[in-house]
């Protein structure tokens, strides 16, 4: 295998027998290379071939935004969702699932923690992944030294059952495409933005949207009432918060639905991070 762009000292970009981009990661394994030298395979410790270029581009601009550290523990965790489960999970949980622990571990440091509200009904119905969500959370402790609530557990937790049902089958479909445009020009015109859709930030922002269209026309939106997460968050992106509200006011109008405090805290922080990004 030929090194065809380095991404850091642990992660390169490569291509398959089949000329199919892969992203090939250990550590170490391009410290004093260049573009154009063979990977040596003793330094081999995953390799990854996405469903398309653009997912995988995706996922090498993931590897180079999160430490190595974080990256190494995410595997180990899906690692340990595969021994557990014993079933195929989809590769986008590497994309996936690596992110969220990233954002995280980024949010309990600035101690910004998200309560979630679905905690209950994972318990109950996805006992298996819930397991794995708390033993995620204490590798994550272990090994990082940042102690994750159980509300993340049970994020982890969703993220590993979507992982097995492989491609999420979204109802209405088309209210939700249409809700999720109308969500994207809310925003594109408050901060007068230009999206970038090949971007990471973009795809975490839409997927956001998605689940959050469907849970609202599914009318699964509980709300814990986090006032004073919702008044932290209120202070710290203003204008982010502000954006929030037109799109509140968009919902009430069109589909005559209100964002919970929940809803509108996970929101804010979203629109937060695809405008300053």
């Amino acid at each position: 295998m030929i090194i065809e762009k380095i991404l850091n000292n642990n992660v390169v970009l490569t291509l398959t027998e089949n000329q199919e981009e892969m992203v090939v990661m250990g550590r170490g394994l391009a410290f004093s290379k260049k573009v154009g030298d063979e990977i040596d395979p003793v330094y081999i410790e995953k390799t990854f071939v996405m469903e398309g270029k653009e997912v995988t581009a995706q996922l090498a601009e993931l590897f180079v935004e999160i430490p190595p550290e974080e990256i190494e523990v995410a595997n180990e965790v899906i690692k340990l969702a595969q021994d557990e489960i014993d079933t195929k999970l989809s590769n986008n949980i590497y994309l996936t699932l690596t992110d969220h622990i990233h954002f995280a571990i980024t949010r309990t440091r600035e101690g910004l923690e998200i309560k979630n509200p679905l905690i209950w009904e994972i318990r109950k119905f996805y006992q298996k992944e819930y397991q794995i969500g708390l033993q995620a959370v204490d590798i994550i402790h272990k090994k990082l030294g940042v102690q994750l609530s159980n509300d993340e557990a049970a994020i982890i937790a969703l993220h590993i059952v979507n992982a097995i049902q492989g491609d999420y089958d979204m109802s209405n479909t088309y209210q939700i495409t249409k809700i999720v445009q109308d969500i994207l020009n809310i925003v594109r015109l408050h901060f007068g933005l230009v999206y970038n859709e090949s971007s990471l930030n973009y795809t975490r922002f839409v997927t956001h949207l998605q689940y959050f269209a469907q849970r609202m026309l599914n009318e699964e939106i509980p709300n814990t009432g986090d006032d004073f997460l919702y008044e932290q968050v209120q202070l710290k992106y203003k204008k982010a918060f502000e954006c929030s509200i037109k799109i509140n006011d968009y919902l009430k109008k069109a589909h005559y639905k209100e964002l919970s405090i929940d809803e509108q805290v996970y929101l804010t922080i979203h629109i937060h991070r695809v405008a300053e990004n």
